[in-house]
């Protein structure tokens, strides 16, 4: 007897039919979202039909909308841009050319559908809902259906979910294939560094972002570029000058490297485009530093997607499959979004909506706004990026008697220097001095402690392991030790950086406070472990970095198998079909 425990027990698609498409421009991890619609779908007994080649395959019908089994899906989590194709369709802009896509889902018995793509093809989704009534009349009229399936198919629910690397869609924190976009940029700023600091060159790095600077925005603050172009917040007049100021001083302070990012569609205030030649000439003018542009172009869009975009979209398909099957009449069409932590459903049209009015407030000039409606995210990835990468001037930062100390405690975490840079920054720039301690509790108790100053900390975001060094070493029988150096360096407050070692180590000095008053300061800690078990976070540093990792190595195995089927790097819907039933013997060996 089976008594595996059941799932969605209340959750029946029996008897309904599920349409799943990809359109617009591909982006990584949409095969993720593709394979968890088929198999929650199969799940809960609906029939589930792949839709090849976007709209233009629902509306050719044929064998560009057929039913997929559980094993169809198998071995795509993996591949990148979309298995079932995508297309941009002229006739599913027409009335004539809807009417043909509701004649050949109405065939199938296809009256839930799922599209994953940007604002433009979920728009024509629900489009296409709004129409679907009048569409089946008019096939009727026609002769192509009769009065019966009118009325058995009288209602078309459609959920999307948003497969765009720019992240350009209001709603959600996060779209599939964003994360996947921002590994291959960073890839590309890894490699480049070598060179670049070998000669002492400038390099200026063009990402796409036509209508958002997302991208470009996040991958200035992952790698600590000087400067940063985007079309929501255009930078100053004279601009120009400050740039150059900036890369001066900072190959003054012997920087061998110097970052400039623009997103491809930069404008200054005046609504005019700055683009990487203009800013290269620039620099080249001005500073006579060797400068090269690199354009990233399609590389963004390549490649395998990374953990968080396959798990995200894996997630988005359940909800999606979910949504479908709770929906009524009545229902607006939604699309799933990612909301902190979790999965939720959005009203479509208020999100393209917004979208829309975005672009609207930086074609008129209201690029304050436009930051806004971008969401909180962007806003403060925004803001954090400002902080984290100018000083300013001595005379102009607060007075502060507060000296706080950081330190780095449990097993090292990718991640950890760059939290550490910007507690560093960030303290200095509120006028407190910041204290570096080495080698955790144990450093503390032996006094291996300096202070630490905001070009210290330079070039630390993309550096792995811990530069301050770390141990597991809890604090229980260094305390007198540790409370003579926070004495003896007048610390007024700490914070610590680690894994669940470090968690314990706080509750040990906390619970020392009674007898040891130089404990009774502030005391915070950032979560820092691949093992992601610290209480109270649902992630921790360095867990998304092991996990892409992880995959990596899930990519060598999947390399080894298709080399040993000889099968050519161009997936077809066939060789998808029959991947699955040879890993576990290619395992096995």
């Amino acid at each position: 007897m089976d008594h595996q425990p059941k799932f969605f027990e209340n959750l029946s698609g029996t008897g309904k039919a599920i349409g799943v498409l990809t359109s617009g421009g591909d982006a990584q991890g949409m095969n993720a979202a593709v394979r968890a619609v088929v198999r929650m779908g199969i799940y809960v007994k609906a029939k589930v039909y792949f839709v090849y080649e976007g709209y233009q395959g629902m509306v050719d019908g044929g064998d560009n909308i057929v039913e997929v089994s559980w094993e169809s899906v198998s071995s795509i989590l993996q591949v990148g841009g979309t298995v079932i194709g995508s297309a941009r369709c002229k006739s599913f802009r027409t009335r004539e050319g809807r009417l043909q896509a509701a004649y050949n889902l109405v065939r199938r018995g296809i009256t839930n559908l799922c599209v994953i793509g940007g604002d433009g093809s979920l728009t024509g989704a629900n489009l296409f809902r709004e129409e679907w009534s009048g569409l089946l009349e008019e096939l009727a009229q026609k002769g192509k259906i009769d009065e019966e399936a009118v009325k058995k198919y009288a209602y078309l629910n459609i959920v999307g979910m948003v497969g765009s690397i720019d992240n350009d869609f209001c709603g959600t924190d996060m779209t599939i294939g964003t994360d996947s976009a921002l590994h291959r940029i960073i890839e590309v700023v890894d490699a480049i560094m070598t060179t670049a600091q070998s000669h002492q060159r400038t390099f200026v790095l063009e990402v796409m972002g036509r209508h958002c600077g997302y991208l470009a925005l996040v991958s200035a603050l992952a790698c600590g570029a000087d400067w940063v172009f985007i079309p929501e917040y255009p930078p100053e007049e004279g601009w120009e000058d400050s740039m150059c100021v900036k890369l001066s001083e900072n190959r003054a302070r012997k920087k061998r490297l110097n970052i400039i990012i623009v997103a491809e569609g930069a404008i200054d205030c005046h609504n005019k485009p700055i683009t990487s030649e203009k800013v290269k000439d620039l620099v080249v003018q001005r500073l006579g530093f060797d400068t090269r542009v690199t354009i990233l172009g399609h590389v963004q869009r390549g490649g395998t997607p990374s953990a968080f975009d396959r798990i995200l979209a894996s997630r988005m398909g359940v909800e999606a499959v979910l949504a479908l099957l709770e929906a009524t009449p009545d229902t607006p069409a939604c699309v799933v979004s990612l909301s902190g932590n979790q999965a939720v459903r959005l009203p479509l049209m208020e999100c393209v909506q917004m979208t829309q009015e975005v672009q609207k407030a930086m074609d008129e000039g209201r690029f304050v706004e436009a930051v806004r409606l971008r969401g909180r995210s962007f806003e403060n990835n925004l803001n954090t990026y400002k902080l984290l990468s100018q000083k300013k001037p001595d005379a102009e930062l607060p007075k502060s008697n507060f000296n706080v100390a950081v330190l780095n405690v449990g097993a090292p975490a990718a991640g950890m220097n760059a939290a550490v840079r910007a507690a560093v920054r960030v303290g200095i720039t509120e006028g407190h001095k910041m204290f570096a301690v080495i080698d955790g509790f144990e450093g503390f108790a032996r006094g291996k402690i300096k202070e630490i100053s905001w070009g210290d900390v330079g070039g630390w975001t993309g550096q792995g392991g811990s530069i301050l060094g770390t141990k597991r070493t809890l604090p229980a029988k260094y305390l007198e030790k540790i409370a003579d150096q926070m004495r003896t360096n007048n610390i007024n407050a700490l914070m610590v950086i680690g894994g669940f070692e470090a968690y314990l180590g706080l509750l040990e000095l906390s619970a020392a406070r009674e007898k040891y008053d130089e404990f009774c300061v502030p005391m915070v800690m950032v979560p820092a472990t691949v093992s992601n078990n610290v209480p109270g976070s649902d992630f921790s540093i360095g867990a998304d970095t092991a996990l892409n990792t992880i995959t990596d190595v899930s990519l060598f195995w999947c390399m080894r198998l298709l080399t040993k089927m000889r099968i050519v790097k161009y997936y077809t819907k066939d060789i998808v079909k029959h991947i699955y039933s040879s890993t576990e013997s290619l395992m096995k060996h």
